[in-house]
């Protein structure tokens, strides 16, 4: 199993947020049209993986579609994710006219390939409550992780990575709180332990850095959306994609 990622010091946790000038992507497309679900369903509950790994919400042919590169301990990820989830869920992605793939960048090394192994190893059922949760406990979760004594984190930067990944799912208390949230500890320790699954998420990082200049990076429709950090950003580019 390959690991290209680094195991990165507690102190650079709150180093993510993307750079870029500031602006959109160009004029303003037409209006899209709302799409209806099909019959019995919502596009709020569909929920599958994409071809690139990620996992998308929505209408799979949905006009514009919305990915985002995203780290489960990145602050500005998270307020995000606080922020802009419901709006986004509920006002667009509803509509059938956005799509959302959310892809998990482990800018923090094995840190964040704990947080999204054990967020994707329930698979399309919980992904989403999951990353949901894990946004809203996450000062909680960093501040665990900020408090560990020098000797710990020390301890943590020099076992392999596979070793580390499974520890700093512990330090962070990332196991403890997937089990309370319908993922057995049993499962939770197979997934951690799951080579394929650990493999996947370093793909995303890899193939990402092309594009990934920090945390969060958007793209609509395979277009990078500059320097958009928060949801008003976010939202102003998907209104002038059409959505």
């Amino acid at each position: 199993m390959r690991f290209a990622l680094p195991l990165i010091a507690l102190a650079s946790l709150s180093a993510c947020g993307g750079g870029g000038d500031a602006g959109g992507n160009g004029s303003a497309a037409a209006p899209v049209a709302n799409v209806a679900a099909p019959a019995g369903q919502k596009w709020t509950e569909m929920v599958a993986v994409t071809p690139e790994g990620g996992y998308r919400i929505g209408n799979p042919d949905a006009a514009v579609k919305l990915v985002e590169y995203g780290s489960r301990t990145c602050p500005t990820c998270g307020a995000f994710g606080r922020e802009g989830n419901e709006p986004l869920i509920n006002n667009y992605v509803s509509t059938g006219k956005v799509s959302f793939e959310f892809r998990d960048f482990a800018i923090h090394g094995a840190p964040d390939l704990a947080a999204a192994v054990l967020g994707r190893c329930n698979g399309t059922a919980t992904f989403f409550p999951l990353l949901e949760a894990m946004y809203q406990d996450q000062a909680t979760t960093l501040d665990r992780m900020q408090a560990l004594p020098q000797a710990e984190q020390a301890r943590l930067q020099s076992i392999p990575p596979l070793q580390a990944v499974s520890a700093w799912a512990d330090a962070a208390g990332y196991v403890d709180f997937v089990k309370q949230r319908g993922v057995p500890e049993a499962k939770a320790r197979q997934c951690l332990a799951d080579q394929n699954l650990l493999q996947q998420v370093v793909k995303i990082t890899e193939d990402g850095g092309s594009v990934v200049t920090g945390t969060p990076t958007f793209l609509i429709n395979g277009e990078k959306v500059e320097n958009a950090l928060s949801w008003p950003q976010v939202e102003a580019a998907l209104k002038a994609a059409g959505a």
